[in-house]
C-alpha cells in the first residue's frame, strides 16, 4: 500500500526548478493508426493516437502545476528558435528539408516520424524553449532549469530526423553552453532508447561526454544506423567520450542504480565537466508501451538524486534537464514528478506516492552486464584508464 505523501517545506530560491514551457508545442499532432505507423489496416474499430501525442505532455504540465512539487516550480515562457540558431547543430540542407516539408503540407520524414501541419512550429518552439532554459542558467538566473518540450529531440542527428525527433533540443543547448565559455559538458541520457542523435553531433569532440543508458535495442533502420553498442565510443579526438550502456530488457531500479554508481559517476569524476545536461526519458518505466525496462517512481527519484549530486560536485549545481520520451499517459507524469523530486532532494520521503508500487526485479543479470560494460570501457576509453 502506498504511504502518505510527505509534506514539503517552503522552498528557498536555490531549491526551485525553473520550468520552461510553451503551450504551442501541443500543436504537433502525429495522427492515429496502428501504434506509431499511421497505418489503418482496415479491420480495427479503434485506431490509437500516435505514442508521441499532446496528452502525455499535458499531464506532465498539470502534475507540476497541481502536484505536491508545485511550490518548487517556477514557470517561464518558451519561445521559437531562430533558424540561424539551428545551424549550431544541424546542417542547412537538413533544415531546408524540414522547412520544405512544412510548406508542402507535411510528410512522414522517416518511419513513425510525421511532420504534419503545426509540427514544424512546435519543433521550433521545443528547440527555442530548450535554448532559453540553458540561457537562464548561463546568465546566472537559476541553477536548475527544465525544458518541458515536445516533439522530443535526442534521436535527431545533424542531417537526419529519427524516432519522432526533428531538432535535437539537448544538442543545441550543449553547443550553446560550449559557445558561451563552458569547457566541458556531460550529457546523461536515461531515455529507454539510445540518444544517437546527440552522440552523433559530438562524436568527434573531447569536450562533450555523452552517456546513454538504454535498452539493448540495436539499429532500427536507415534513420537510426547506430546500434547503441559499447564499441560505439566516438572517433578522432572524441574517441572514448561516447559511453553507451545497453542494459538488458527488464532492468529496474536496482540495476539502473548500479549503473549510475559504477559507470556514470566514475566517468563524470574522470571527465570533470563544468555543465551537466540530464536528458529525461520516462519510457524506461515498467509500464511504458515503447520500452521494455522496469524503472519505478523510486528508481527515477534516485537517479534524480544522483544527477543532482553530480551537478553539485562538478558544475556548481548548474543542471539543465531536457524532456524526451515517456508514453504512458499517466505513469510518465508520475515518474517525471519523482525524477524532479530527486533533483530537488528536499524530502527523505516521497512527496508523491507511487500509485502502482514496484515491479519485481532480479538485478543479478543486469549487474553482470554492467560489470562487463565497465571492464570494456575502462580498458578501451583512454580517459577512463587509471594513468589517464
Amino acid at each position: 500500500m502506498a504511504s502518505a505523501k510527505a509534506t514539503p517545506s517552503s522552498p528557498a530560491a536555490g531549491d526551485l526548478i525553473h520550468v520552461f514551457w510553451h503551450e504551442g508545442m501541443l500543436s504537433h499532432d502525429a495522427g492515429k493508426g496502428m501504434f506509431d505507423t499511421g497505418i489503418d489496416p482496415g479491420f480495427l474499430d479503434v485506431l490509437e493516437n500516435h505514442p508521441e501525442n499532446a496528452d502525455r505532455v499535458r499531464n506532465m504540465v498539470s502534475i507540476l502545476k497541481r502536484g505536491p512539487i508545485s511550490p518548487f516550480i517556477s514557470w517561464h515562457h518558451g519561445r521559437p528558435a531562430l533558424l540561424s540558431e539551428l545551424l549550431s547543430f544541424h546542417t542547412q540542407e537538413y533544415v531546408n528539408e524540414l522547412i520544405e516539408a512544412d510548406r508542402s503540407g507535411g510528410k512522414e520524414i522517416c518511419s513513425g516520424t510525421f511532420l504534419n501541419p503545426g509540427s514544424w512550429d512546435a519543433a521550433l518552439l521545443a528547440a527555442g524553449t530548450t535554448l532559453s532554459a540553458m540561457k537562464h542558467i548561463l546568465d546566472g538566473n537559476g541553477s536548475i532549469a527544465y525544458a518541458l518540450v515536445r516533439p522530443p529531440g535526442h534521436h535527431a542527428q545533424p542531417a537526419r530526423a529519427d524516432g519522432y525527433c526533428f531538432l535535437n533540443n539537448a544538442g543545441l543547448a550543449v553547443q550553446l553552453a560550449l559557445d558561451s565559455g563552458h569547457e566541458k559538458v556531460t550529457v546523461i541520457d536515461i531515455d529507454v532508447h539510445y540518444g544517437n542523435g546527440t552522440a552523433e553531433g559530438f562524436y568527434r569532440s573531447d569536450r562533450v561526454l555523452t552517456i546513454s543508458l538504454h535498452m539493448n535495442h540495436g539499429s532500427w533502420g536507415p534513420s537510426h544506423p547506430q546500434n547503441g553498442a559499447v564499441d560505439e565510443l566516438g572517433e578522432g579526438k572524441g574517441f572514448g567520450y561516447n559511453l553507451n550502456v545497453p542494459l538488458p530488457n527488464g532492468t529496474g531500479d536496482r540495476g539502473y542504480g548500479y549503473a549510475m554508481a559504477h559507470l556514470v559517476v566514475p566517468a563524470v569524476q574522470k571527465f570533470e565537466p563544468d555543465m551537466i545536461v540530464f536528458v529525461v526519458g520516462l519510457d524506461s518505466s515498467a509500464f511504458d508501451p515503447n520500452g521494455r525496462q522496469c524503472l519505478s517512481m523510486e528508481g527515477y527519484r534516485e537517479i534524480g538524486r544522483g544527477v543532482r549530486a553530480i551537478a553539485d560536485k562538478y558544475s556548481k549545481g548548474k543542471l539543465l534537464i531536457v524532456q524526451e520520451g515517456g508514453y504512458h499517459i499517466t505513469y510518465s507524469a508520475y515518474c517525471l514528478h519523482a525524477a524532479l523530486e530527486g533533483v530537488l532532494n528536499v524530502s527523505a520521503e516521497p512527496l508523491l506516492p507511487d500509485p502502482i508500487a514496484h515491479y519485481p526485479e532480479d538485478e543479478s543479470f543486469s549487474i553482470k552486464v554492467i560489470e562487463a560494460i565497465r571492464n570494456y570501457q575502462n580498458d578501451t576509453a583512454p580517459f577512463l584508464k587509471d594513468d589517464a
